[in-house]
């Protein structure tokens, strides 16, 4: 459907509460010593070599920062259009955009005028995680006249799918057939917080997504939109098939075409295609009219 301060390895200096650099006052014996002691000290740092010092490790992100789309970027590249390029409807496509609390309150009637249509909102992840501008994003696109839809960003290595999908349902994740509401989506992608798989067997990963869409069906009796990329789907699912039949795919792609599609799905109903969009970054369209995306939302 997106980044902020990490931890680092490296130890630093202690310093007072006041920000200053803690020193002790010597006593006058012994201080020509520890001069002395000091000067072959700092000689034999200054010849040390480099690799003496500690390393720093690549910053992690907060549990809840993750948002739609956040590892295209890094593991598939893009070939996006300049961000200030006019949005073209293509024929037979609606326009559509999805949104996190990265974007905070965000100008609907703007969109409106540019032509999206629909929109999706981050309203979970994991089972710990609210987005904080919920509301404004799930209600907004609805005030403005648009089709929304709430998402979920899974962490499969901090609980199991069925756990995560009540957490959805019960957190702006549920469906009504008031005709403007969508499916809620599972978006299943690489994970910001560690190894790419979540530390899960492709069989396992499989068994994990299964266990969330059934759930979700069971609460909701939709079946949930599948958010991923092909590299990631192949890569840690072993390019599964047995969800295309139920399961409207999301795909990930910035570039002029949705490309290669996971196995079991010969169309997409979505393709995420630019994370430089005009007003908000990520835009989407949905393969048909807006008036077969009125029909996925009634169901």
């Amino acid at each position: 459907m997106a980044s902020l301060g990490g931890t680092r390895s490296a130890p630093w200096p202690e310093r007072g509460s006041d920000g200053s650099v803690r020193t002790s006052i010597l006593p006058q014996r012994g201080r020509s010593r520890l001069a002395l002691t000091g000067a072959l000290t700092g000689l034999l740092l200054s010849v040390s070599t480099p690799a003496a010092l500690p390393a720093s490790v690549p910053d992690v992100p907060p549990r809840g920062s993750a948002y739609m789309g956040m590892g295209v970027l890094a593991h598939d590249g893009s070939d996006d259009d300049d961000a200030d390029t006019p949005i073209v409807p293509r024929v037979n496509q609606t326009e559509g955009v999805d949104v996190s609390s990265y974007q905070g309150d965000v100008a609907w009637r703007t969109l409106w005028g540019d032509g999206v249509r629909w929109a999706y909102t981050k309203a979970t992840e994991g089972t710990g995680y609210k987005n904080p501008y919920f509301t404004q994003q799930y209600t907004g696109p609805y005030s403005a006249g648009m089709v929304r839809g709430a998402y979920h960003f899974a962490t499969p290595d901090s609980s199991g799918g069925a756990a995560q999908a009540d957490y959805f349902v019960q957190h702006g994740g549920g469906w009504s057939k008031d005709g403007k509401t969508l499916p809620g989506a599972l978006d299943i992608e690489w994970n910001p917080y560690g190894s790419s798989c979540y530390g899960k067997s492709r069989s396992a990963m499989v068994g994990w997504i299964r266990d969330f869409l059934n759930r979700y069906k069971a609460r909701t009796g939709r079946d949930a939109v599948i958010y991923t990329a092909t590299s990631w789907w192949s890569d840690c699912t072993g390019n599964y098939g047995g969800f295309a039949a139920n399961n409207p795919l999301w795909i990930a792609r910035y570039a002029s075409s949705a490309g290669t599609l996971p196995s079991g799905w010969s169309t997409y109903t979505m393709w995420q295609y630019t994370s430089t969009g005009k007003t908000v970054g990520d835009h989407d369209r949905f393969n048909g009219s807006e008036d077969r995306l009125k029909v996925l939302a009634t169901g």
